[in-house]
């Protein structure tokens, strides 16, 4: 991570926890005077990070906003393709093309194959990507679970592998996924019937919502609403598999692998990017 980067990443960080806190919307000079930025700075900042006005942000921010996604953007897997993964609107979401190992492979813990991670800067903090010669098969936010941890955890997923840290090899696959490239290739290394939760996910457009039951039905099991959670949270390509975009029900937000806070950014991230440019006024 760049020290720009990193420095706006940990404005934006504050700037949250200040949300988060508050019991109320906060004003664009609070904000501004808590971060020792003038306000012109400050929002000048805020908006090239997420391309909206902190004011705007907050109301993506605020807990209700899961539930307003689910009674304004719910998708229904079965139309969500048609609807969203072919439309024009979708601003920095890929193409993305994808193969499973085969059940046998996955079960000898990755045994055999070379996985090369690096690490790299994200909107949501240092983000590590690992990936087979197949494509991405890992990916991890650290800004709250910390880097030794982040890698500790998606190496542990596939323990017989040769793991190397190759961050040249690495650099072009992980640019792809914010970088607004045309393909984003992905190995999915899991069971069968996570793969398949993966697989419903991957339906889920851009800046809109689904449920974990709604997964479940998916996938033909509509009473594996528990199996379906435990599946969503071993994702191991958090953000291009978007386990973020899957709610309760009654509009929580549910667990998330890499942090809550993690999570609430990822959806106001995708929120507000779908409504720019207009809403970036606001």
């Amino acid at each position: 991570m760049t020290q720009d980067t990193a420095y706006h990443y940990n404005v934006i960080r504050r700037a949250i926890d200040l949300i988060d806190a508050a019991e109320g919307p906060l004003p664009l000079e609070a904000l501004a005077q808590a971060m020792q930025m003038s306000p012109a700075h400050f929002q000048r900042i805020f908006s090239a990070w997420v391309g909206v006005s902190p004011k705007r942000y907050q109301q993506y921010l605020a807990l209700g906003h899961a539930k307003r996604l689910l009674a304004e953007r719910f998708s229904t897997l079965e139309t969500a393709h048609a609807v969203g993964l072919s439309g024009t609107g979708r601003l920095h979401d890929l193409f993305v093309t994808w193969e499973a190992m085969a059940p046998g492979d996955y079960a000898r813990g990755g045994a055999g194959l070379t996985i090369r991670h690096g690490w790299c800067d994200s909107p949501f903090g240092p983000m590590l990507a690992m990936a087979t010669d197949r494509g991405i098969c890992g990916l991890g936010f650290a800004a709250e679970s910390g880097a030794d941890a982040t890698l500790a955890d998606l190496r542990a997923r596939w323990p017989d592998a040769e793991h190397r840290d190759d961050a040249r090899a690495i650099r072009p696959l992980a640019e792809a996924v914010f970088g607004g490239a045309a393909d984003a290739r992905l190995h999915l290394i899991g069971a069968p019937f996570q793969i398949k939760v993966w697989e419903a996910l991957l339906r889920v457009p851009s800046g809109h919502v689904t449920t974990y039951s709604e997964i479940a039905d998916a996938v033909g099991n509509p009473r594996a609403v528990r199996a379906v959670g435990t599946a969503v949270g071993r994702n191991p390509i958090s953000w291009l598999i978007p386990c973020h975009r899957a709610l309760r029900k009654s509009g929580e937000l549910g667990g998330y692998h890499w942090g809550l806070p993690v999570k609430r950014a990822m959806l106001a991230w995708e929120a507000a990017r779908s409504e720019a440019p207009e809403a970036s006024h606001s």
